[in-house]
């Protein structure tokens, strides 16, 4: 008898797939592939881009509400998830969005990537702060088992939530093979040769984009060179802040900011780059990190939560509250092309510990701990 395995899918939304949406996409379309012999219910809350039906051991279900507010979100997990889950009889629920049923009684495996909002609360808008507090905790209690991105999250979830650490299990995220060292040509064409440090992600409270481009103001005041800052992504909430930041700085007509970049754009842009300049003040993993160095591109990151991990010695290391730290890493990373060169082989080294299939067999082993506990 086949082994039935069912998948929260919600999160996949075709041209939207970030962090999570990316890991849930990357490991299940290997999955699907590489055990034929289970079947796979990929469970949606709104019609789905067909695209994402990974192989004919895949069935599809679209349940409601669409869940795009905590209150609906608790109906679709508890109600409408909870029935679908008894029709099914799955021998394993996996939940990758840390969000899981308070109400089903089959066994569930759920990847909770960090808690930033427990330590960061004000980064989220309040409604979502106040259920991923009040629910997170029990989501961990009721899962059978936990996977999270790294050893700092795991360590994390055990001591903030009293989770025993062997019910916990670490699978790194993994690089998409979209990335790729550009060639001098394709960066010409896109960035026109300029010199510039480059932020990839959402513009938003918790990566830190005030005290980036502070310290990018006083770097350019304390160096008087041609380079730029490069932002590339999205403006999220609470962006008025740094809108209004960048409009008063000296330096304005040297911050560039891109928007939502394709893949093939992003690549492009971070490859051509002295450096990634990725500071936040919260990762569970810190996803910009291998992209940068799977395009051999020098790191300059904060050195504090799960960054000093995945960067291991391919990154200069700064403190994401100091505004002169952050300016005296751009400095040594635009003034020393030999340190540039040893973050670029280092980042090589490390990337070697990364791929989406070695993260697939993780989850997998994961799963399989979880299906015969």
């Amino acid at each position: 008898m086949k082994k039935v395995i069912a998948v929260n899918t919600r999160i996949l939304v075709s041209g939207k797939l970030e962090g999570i949406g990316n890991f849930t996409a990357e490991i299940f379309k290997r999955l699907v592939e590489w055990h034929p012999d289970y079947e796979f219910h990929f469970i949606f809350n709104y019609p789905f881009d067909p695209s994402f039906k990974y192989g004919e051991n895949v069935i599809t279900h679209v349940i409601p509400p669409p869940a795009k507010h905590p209150i609906l979100v608790k109906i679709w997990y508890n109600f409408s998830l909870k029935r679908l889950l008894k029709k099914i009889e799955p021998d394993v629920f996996i939940s990758p969005d840390a969000i899981t049923s308070l109400t089903t009684n089959v066994k569930m495996l759920t990847v909770m990537h960090d808690l930033g909002f427990v330590h960061r609360p004000q980064d989220l808008p309040k409604t979502w702060s106040k259920f991923y507090n009040k629910y997170s905790k029990r989501f961990a209690e009721k899962s059978k088992r936990i996977a999270t991105v790294s050893e700092y999250s795991k360590k994390d979830i055990c001591e903030t939530y009293g989770i025993p650490n062997e019910k916990i299990d670490v699978v790194y995220n993994g690089i998409k093979n979209s990335f790729y060292p550009a060639n001098q040509e394709e960066i010409q064409r896109l960035t026109q040769g300029q010199l510039y440090f480059f932020y990839i992600g959402s513009l938003h409270p918790r990566k830190n984009i005030l005290n980036l481009v502070k310290g990018f103001e006083a770097f350019k005041t304390q160096t008087k060179n041609e380079i730029k800052l490069v932002l590339g992504g999205d403006f999220l909430f609470r962006s008025e802040e740094i809108k209004k930041l960048v409009n008063s700085l000296t330096c304005k007509k040297d911050i560039i900011l891109t928007g939502r970049l394709s893949d093939k754009d992003l690549n492009t842009w971070l490859s051509g780059a002295i450096a990634l300049t990725y500071i936040p003040y919260f990762e569970g993993f810190g996803i910009p990190l291998i992209e940068a160095m799977k395009c051999e591109t020098p790191i300059l990151t904060s050195n504090i939560t799960s960054l000093p991990e995945v960067g291991a010695e391919a990154a200069i290391y700064v403190d994401p509250y100091s505004i002169p730290e952050i300016t005296k890493g751009m400095i040594r990373i635009a003034e020393e092309p030999d340190l540039r060169a040893i973050l670029i082989k280092k980042g090589k080294e490390r990337l070697k510990d990364f791929s989406w299939d070695k993260s697939a067999k993780l989850l997998w082993e994961s799963i399989q701990k979880t299906i015969h506990s």
